[in-house]
């Protein structure tokens, strides 16, 4: 791997709309948890049962997240594979200990400005091998990419940039880290098909928000160029796995901002996903979204596969 280089973003990212009042980010409690029902039955089209659970969640901080009853999600979750973005820490300061109590083993990837980005993966079984960015230096400094291969296919979590206030990195996202991630996952995929999860930072059609014409491209996430860039790499030989399923479910957010009671009215966007590559369909067993599991301004996303 090159030397990590930080890409020269002097300010935090900003989600659409976000508030630095943590309005309602109040955590998980373990009578709320218990509540709520974790199990399925979801099978593929052919009937085969799901076998592997992967879940992924923009944290907005990990340690935060934890003290807000993460390692009692983490539990009672049962996931094969949780992956976790903006953990806005040094891998140091991940407390590796608490999730090998649970029963599982970490890889965290910090980027080189302290608290700022960072992706980690929290697994049951060992992957064959575990990667770090995408081999690209001017990308690889604000650590956004894991991805750890499995033997039938790759799992790959991301953080992609946030194209920022004023769309001051719009170009950036849109002309060069996506191009290249792009060609990332396609080189991947040629070896073996790819599952992909993370926050996107992109809300890809009008029904992935709850108001797409006010935001328009005015707001980071909703832009033409940002748009068109997913557009293209589903184009390559991906799917979105919950548009597949619920292609018209609409009101179906992982994000609120924390302004104005978001997501108690459930004023949000869908910037968290989970792609596969168009060979692993006839896997699919179910895509969906944990809007009761609260820690963040995003919740936590599922994708069940019988792999």
């Amino acid at each position: 791997m090159p030397k990590r280089k930080a890409t020269g973003d002097a300010g935090a990212e900003v989600s659409p709309a976000k508030s630095k009042k943590a309005e309602g980010s109040e955590g998980q409690s373990d009578a709320c948890l218990d509540a709520l029902d974790f199990s399925s039955d979801a099978s593929t089209k052919s009937g085969v049962k799901w076998n592997k659970k992967f879940i992924s969640m923009n944290v907005n901080g990990f340690r935060a997240f934890l003290k807000k009853g993460g390692i009692d999600y983490i539990k009672k979750e049962e996931a094969d594979v949780l992956c976790i973005q903006e953990t806005k820490c040094t891998s140091k300061e991940i407390p590796v200990d608490e999730l090998k109590e649970a029963g599982f083993t970490a890889h965290f990837l910090s980027g080189d400005k302290s608290g700022y980005s960072g992706v980690g993966i929290i697994y049951k079984d060992d992957p064959i091998a575990i990667t770090e960015g995408i081999n690209i230096e001017k990308h690889d400094g604000e650590g956004r990419v894991i991805t750890a291969e499995f033997e039938n296919y790759y799992l790959v979590t991301v953080y992609v940039p946030n194209s920022g206030r004023g769309l001051a990195r719009i170009d950036y996202r849109t002309k060069e880290w996506d191009v290249d991630f792009r060609e990332y996952l396609k080189e991947l995929d040629k070896k073996k098909p790819v599952v992909l999860c993370g926050d996107l930072n992109v809300a890809h059609q009008e029904i992935d928000l709850k108001n797409p014409k006010s935001n328009k491209n005015k707001t980071p996430g909703f832009c033409d160029s940002e748009r068109e860039g997913l557009t293209q790499l589903l184009d390559e030989g991906f799917l979105d796995t919950f548009r597949l399923l619920y292609p018209k479910k609409e009101h179906a957010y992982s994000f609120w901002s924390y302004m104005g009671n978001a997501r108690e009215k459930n004023v949000g966007w869908r910037l968290d996903y989970f792609l596969i590559s168009n060979r692993l369909e006839d896997k699919l067993c179910d895509s969906f979204m944990r809007t009761d599991v609260k820690g963040s301004d995003h919740c936590p996303v599922g994708l069940l596969m019988a792999l």
